[in-house]
């Protein structure tokens, strides 16, 4: 028997594929006969037989379709074509739209004729009903982004005057941070610095959607910068495994791209404990003399000559809050109003639907907590994604799934938290044997985290004048694992360092502050890889397509050293290590260029040639330059510091793209004053 064809059917009732296949699919020729799974085709010359069936995967449909040695090659071919045609026109794909609910009504009731499982976890998690209208308005206002072909909502606005009658009576502040996750942790940063930090928060503070995981060597820059004492930074481990695994669904791709466990022991392998993390940046920017003004939603930025004004809403009050500073941090997220308003139709391009959850009282033998699962999938294309679990063992026996998928940002599919959870629900028995129904379901874990494929340095626009994007509403995120949160991380030296220059050097002009971003140029290059792990809106691909292409780069790490898949996976990879990776990729599977192509487009294909160049000239560059060239910058701090700050601050971000920009990791930067007493004193380090 030999394989003619292998589809998906983008429809999760697998039984109305297989009526469909025996009632009503007419076969060019041959005669058609039912079978218990699909339908077959004799041919009375020779006796020779096809044999099509269906089966069910991650509620979707797939069909293969297998002839024996004796049927004509003419007829086998012209049934396989009619076949993949009739399919595609009984069974296109479609993207649902999220269904409207009534304010007034209970978010449960509104939903469950629509996302029934959905319905039924959410209803056993503490704050269910709270989560799930937070991830229906995260939804509801991600597609309405996506969607908007005219310019984003204004948010910030332009202002002659300095003050009016509303921020005269506003308190003064050098830094507002709006968003209280990853703004948070920079927020203590900087309050460390003496600067007088306010933080503008929608949730309740250290409310998160999100568990966060990292490895211990890049966890300790927290306690380096003096964010959290030694001691603090234990205390937010929730757990930390032995090993890391990535493992592809590679049943349906040819033998020679099969690959071995990719073993990650220092990826990730640490657990968070993000609400304690959260709560504890809190406490230390209180005690740094910062405010936090949480459950307020952010409205609008008026900014003049000499300050901003930002204008928000308590909103269990309604009441007006109003405060100024020197400069306002956009640490909103992949929702923010102002990285849609800076960048608009390329605010975003691409994004990883992300949903999950907290679980404990998992069956015992199922999964080792001493391990966890970095990238695994369990199955091929579903309904136009490649879906990709993670899962990471907490305290105690919590675990922590969470399923994503790299997704086009595109109006007629914006990508679907709901439609993800409603998948999540049913297939995780699938992917980890168990019975969701005895569980216990702690919390959920969703978001939108966007990508942005940078063609250089200057190509985003992170800032305005007194203004500027941090974290996810900068498209700060690791391009394979899209982690926001180990990125913002790895670059809080230099965020933390060319803020504090501008700062001191009143230089908070747009085109100055275009220099504070953690641009790395041999990031923005891997971002074809995430660019390949789409199905683009509108077409199909060969099911095994993206694994494929998975295994062959995945397996060729698990046969590198561990440390290369380390410095890949960790944003580290140099020029030699990827171009040789690249190299051996394309002589394993010659293919592999081809289904790149056809998936980016010949349009998103050179515009990689144009970050592969740059990536090329700042390698060259750092090679020329590193040697002498940062040293040399700090020597002329004294003379520049105070004569010309904006060229101090322009040369000190061109040192840091030579070393951090092509993920070099540097000791903390000297340049810092050390950490106040407060935050440091050897009784809190004792710990």
């Amino acid at each position: 028997m030999r394989e003619l064809l292998y589809i998906e059917v983008p429809v999760p009732e697998t039984a109305r594929v297989r009526d469909w296949l025996q009632l009503e699919w007419r076969p060019p020729c041959g005669h058609k006969l039912p079978s218990v799974e699909g339908a077959r085709v004799r041919f009375a010359e020779g006796g020779g037989e096809l044999s099509a069936f269906v089966w069910s995967l991650q509620r979707t449909t797939y069909l293969k379709l297998f002839a024996d040695d004796r049927v004509p090659a003419g007829a086998a071919r012209r049934i396989r074509r009619q076949l993949a045609r009739a399919l595609r026109q009984q069974f296109p794909l479609h993207y649902p739209e999220l269904p409207a609910i009534a304010s007034e009504r209970s978010i449960f009731e509104e939903l469950a004729p629509y996302f029934p499982l959905t319905v039924k976890y959410f209803g056993t998690m503490p704050s269910g009903e709270a989560d799930l209208r937070r991830a229906y308005w995260w939804e509801q206002r991600w597609r309405a982004r996506a969607r908007q072909p005219q310019p984003a909502i204004p948010v910030v606005f332009r202002s002659e005057v300095d003050s009016d009658s509303d921020a005269e009576a506003a308190p003064i502040f050098d830094l507002i941070y709006i968003g209280g996750a990853l703004g948070a942790i920079h927020a203590v940063a900087m309050a460390r610095l003496g600067y007088r930090v306010l933080l503008v928060e929608r949730l309740p503070f250290g409310r998160m959607n999100r568990e966060w995981n990292i490895s211990r060597a890049e966890l300790r820059m927290l306690v380096d910068l003096g964010v959290l004492t030694a001691a603090e930074c234990e205390s937010t481990i929730a757990r930390e495994y032995v090993d890391g695994f990535s493992k592809f669904f590679d049943a349906n791709v040819p033998p020679a791209l099969q690959a071995e466990i990719l073993h990650t022991p220092t990826v990730l392998n640490v657990a968070l404990d993000s609400e304690r993390l959260l709560h504890l940046c809190g406490d230390n920017l209180r005690r740094a003399g910062g405010e936090i003004w949480d459950q307020t939603e952010f409205l609008r930025a008026d900014v003049g000559t000499a300050q901003v004004t930002v204008k928000a809403r308590h909103l269990p009050s309604g009441e007006a809050r109003v405060a100024s500073g020197r400069l306002a941090i956009d640490a909103m997220g992949s929702a923010s109003p102002i990285a849609w308003q800076l960048n608009g139709a390329r605010a975003f391009d691409s994004v990883c639907p992300t949903v999950g959850a907290v679980v404990s009282n998992f069956p015992p033998g199922v999964w080792d907590s001493r391990y966890g699962d970095v990238l695994n999938s369990h199955g091929d294309i579903s309904r136009g994604r490649q879906l990709i679990w993670e899962l990471f063992p907490g305290a105690g026996d919590d675990l922590t799934f969470y399923l994503f998928h790299y997704h086009q940002v595109h109006p007629d599919n914006p990508g679907s938290l709901l439609e993800m959870y409603e998948d999540f629900f049913a297939i995780l028995p699938e992917y980890r044997r168990c019975n969701p129904a005895s569980l216990t379901w702690k919390k959920p874990t969703f978001g939108y985290i966007p990508g942005h494929f940078s063609l250089g340095s200057r190509d985003r626009v992170v800032a305005f004048d007194r203004l500027l994007a941090l974290g996810d509403a900068a498209s700060l995120q690791s391009p394979l694992v899209f982690t926001g949160f180990g990125s913002l991380v790895r670059n809080l030296p230099r965020l933390s360092v060319l803020l504090d220059v501008a700062l001191k050097g009143d230089t908070l002009r747009a085109r100055d502050l275009q220099c504070i971003r953690a641009y790395q140029s041999n990031v923005s290059v891997t971002w074809l890889f995430s660019k390949g792990m789409m199905v683009p809106t509108g077409q199909t691909l060969p099911p095994q397509r993206i694994n494929a292409m998975l295994n062959t780069f995945f397996g060729l790490l698990a046969q590198e050293p561990t440390e290369v898949a380390d410095r890949f996976i960790k944003d580290r990879v140099d020029w030699l290590t990827f171009n040789r990776l690249a190299l051996k990729a394309a002589w394993l599977n010659p293919a592999l260029i081809g289904w790149i192509w056809e998936q980016a487009g010949a349009k998103d294909f050179l515009r990689w040639i144009g970050s592969y160049l740059a990536f090329t000239r700042d390698a060259a560059v750092g090679w020329l330059l590193r040697g002498w060239f940062p040293d040399w910058v700090r020597r002329m701090r004294p003379q520049l510091e105070t004569r010309n700050p904006a060229v101090w601050l322009r040369l000190l971000a061109i040192s840091y793209n030579l070393t951090a920009g092509l993920g070099i990791v540097e000791d903390v930067e000297p340049l810092l004053p050390p950490a106040p007493a407060l935050l440091r004193s050897p009784a809190r380090e004792g710990g």
